[in-house]
């Protein structure tokens, strides 16, 4: 059934800091004890491995927002010290373990058993037409471990997400460094300053930046005009609108109690991260 978007995006809020865990030191620490050279090697061993020894290329257009060249300094180099599916259960013990050490005896209540329950059949359910990433990641096992099924269920629901926030962003006509920098924008940060560009040449950057001016999204203070804002604004509604149907299984008791049961695990995560 539909649900109000408000819940939807509530999701995204409580299923971010629990799939993100896979970004964390227990899961990058186990990348290097197989041979990864540093985080980014494991992160994109982890996350790409759905997808096969997909080449950078494809890797590039499916992850969307990496700017040209940064992909291909880890893919294939990774595959040849790890195999795609020594990789996923590389991820998946790492983030569980991480997991399970943030939250502490929320790991082993039953809350969390009902709440991993209630994600994966949400996180299970949704098409995967046009989700490339979602997909990979549903033609994998569900863990049987709860910990280990509320991370994975939690990782589903953020790519699904994720898929339709990039073709949210391509019909709006943002490229993937064009969507940093307008995130960057709405923290209030100058775009060099920020964390996925502040390393790209400072050229490049600029040329990014002027050309979002040029279109009349950034003004020339390096803020967002009126009509940026909107744009961000509907990229954003739009992409909560298609992460809308992995819920619809549920009933809306289902989504309430969803919630309730993940808002004391992603507050002891966000606090464990911080």
């Amino acid at each position: 059934m539909p649900h109000p978007q408000a819940k939807v995006h509530r999701m995204f809020e409580l299923v971010e800091p629990i799939a993100t865990v896979t970004f964390s030191e227990v899961p990058n620490e186990a990348f290097r004890a197989v041979g990864m050279r540093n985080y980014w090697d494991g992160y994109f061993a982890g996350r790409a491995a759905p997808l096969g020894t997909a080449p950078a290329e494809v890797v590039h257009a499916v992850f969307y927002n990496f700017a040209d060249g940064e992909v291909a300094r880890h893919i294939p180099w990774v595959w040849a010290k790890i195999t795609p599916q020594e990789a996923i259960a590389v991820r998946e013990r790492g983030s569980a373990t991480a997991l399970r050490q943030m939250i502490g005896e929320l790991a082993d209540s039953p809350g969390l058993v009902r709440a991993a329950d209630l994600a994966t059949r949400a996180a299970v359910s949704a098409p995967t037409a046009g989700r490339a990433l979602y997909a990979g990641l549903r033609a994998l096992a569900v863990p049987a471990e709860p910990v280990a099924r509320l991370w994975h269920a939690a990782t589903l629901l953020r790519e699904h997400r994720g898929d339709g926030h990039n073709a949210a962003l391509l019909a709006h006509g943002i490229g993937g460094t064009e969507a940093h920098v307008l995130l960057a924008v709405s923290l209030g940060m100058p775009a060099a300053e920020f964390g996925r560009l502040h390393h790209l040449p400072k050229a490049q950057l600029a040329a990014v930046v002027d050309g979002l001016r040029a279109r009349g999204i950034v003004d020339a203070a390096g803020g967002f005009t009126d009509a940026g804002r909107q744009t961000k604004d509907r990229i954003e509604a739009r992409t909560d609108e298609l992460a809308a149907p992995p819920y619809d299984v549920l009933s809306a008791a289902e989504l309430d109690e969803l919630i309730a049961g993940l808002e004391p695990i992603a507050a002891a995560v966000s606090a464990a991260d911080h």
